[in-house]
């Protein structure tokens, strides 16, 4: 197991200058930290944050200049595949910032890639994380609810400026503010499907190991053009339905929802972000109600980092958002958005 490894970050732009490069830079075991971002004004008011990075406006030229054991894709939406299989193909453990890529083809390519090159993709999808999706993960996988036969999904956040195409209120004094033109360009991949709700289907996906096969939709536009509200029904692989609902106008004085209710054959589990809750409720009438603390709901946004750099050292460690959980996200959403234009049930690609 080594002790100190290279990370490289392709794309430090809003959230990788938030978090991912602070936590880096914070991590015992991570020895030189490789930045990446194509201006070279911005270059270096990220250079004069962070002391000690080593700067680069080309991501190809850092790749191949640095001796890396792991990358961070944080660039805009369209660039994550073309980041991503650049640092797989090396047989580089890469965290990609969501969306894993932006069709269900990409999406596909990224897994095959990291498989062949024996890589792992790490998704930072912040509530697998936490031990209130885990505890779900396990209820299902051990069968508490018997096979699961319908499931209610729905994610919610307080960000109708950021789909509105305006300045996102919390990030004011932010080194970087989040750009309209990655989250609020209908014509590049903008949206609270591809921007939020694939945080609420990582979790999904978590929890309930099964693949979406068919998916027929409805969107509600912001201002700017792109999806405020998205309605969808899924069919998975076994046949089960899924209820999906995504909506960014949560007023700011409220938190992030999440809330998914997975019905089987055996009985029911309720999961809530919110209200921090995991209960199992059973036909034999058999409960299991996990006792998770109030704060348990909370967003995390370190682990994902801590989880890359343990596997570039090569110590054990669990991936709870894998490439199967981001690519089964990212081949509903490129479903959804076509059944939303084409008006018709899509099939998953």
């Amino acid at each position: 197991m080594s002790d100190k490894v290279n990370i490289g970050v392709i794309g430090a732009g809003w959230w990788a200058t938030l978090s991912h490069i602070p936590a880096l830079l914070a991590n015992p075991n991570v020895g030189t930290l490789a930045v990446n971002r194509p201006d070279q004004e911005g270059l270096d008011k990220v250079a004069a944050s962070f002391p000690g990075v080593k700067p680069y406006r080309d991501a190809q030229a850092m790749l191949e200049s640095e001796q890396l054991h792991g990358v961070v894709v944080a660039s805009p939406h369209t660039l994550h595949f073309q980041h991503a299989q650049m640092a797989l193909t090396r047989g580089l453990h890469t965290l990609i910032e969501k969306p894993m890529a932006t069709t269900a083809a990409d999406a596909r390519t990224l897994v095959d890639t990291a498989h062949a090159h024996k890589a792992q993709i790490v998704m930072p999808y912040g509530w697998n994380y936490k031990p209130i999706v885990e505890t779900a993960h396990r209820l299902v996988a051990e069968g508490w609810i018997g096979d699961v036969r319908h499931v209610v999904a729905q994610m919610a956040s307080a960000l109708t400026d950021l789909f509105g195409g305006q300045p996102m209120a919390e990030t004011q004094d932010h080194l970087f503010r989040p750009p309209a033109s990655t989250w609020a360009d209908p014509n590049n991949f903008g949206g609270y499907g591809w921007g939020q709700l694939t945080h609420g289907l990582g979790a999904l996906f978590r929890i309930v190991d099964l693949d979406p096969v068919k998916v027929f939709a409805r969107t509600g536009l912001s201002p700017a053009g792109v999806d405020f509200y998205d309605a969808a029904v899924v069919e998975l692989s076994n046949g089960a339905t899924v209820s999906l609902s995504g909506s960014a106008t949560v007023p700011k004085a409220r938190g992030y929802q999440i809330d998914i209710r997975v019905f089987g054959t055996e009985g029911m589990l309720l999961f809530d972000i919110e209200r921090a809750r995991v209960e199992v409720i059973r036909h034999d009438g058999k409960t299991h109600i996990e006792t998770l603390p109030d704060d348990a709901g909370g967003y995390e946004s370190i682990a994902p980092i801590t989880l890359l750099v343990d596997l570039c050292r090569g110590a054990p460690a669990t991936n709870p958002a894998d490439g199967t959980v981001g690519m089964r996200s990212a081949v509903l959403l490129d479903a959804m958005y076509r059944s939303a234009h084409s008006g018709r049930m899509e099939d998953v690609r």
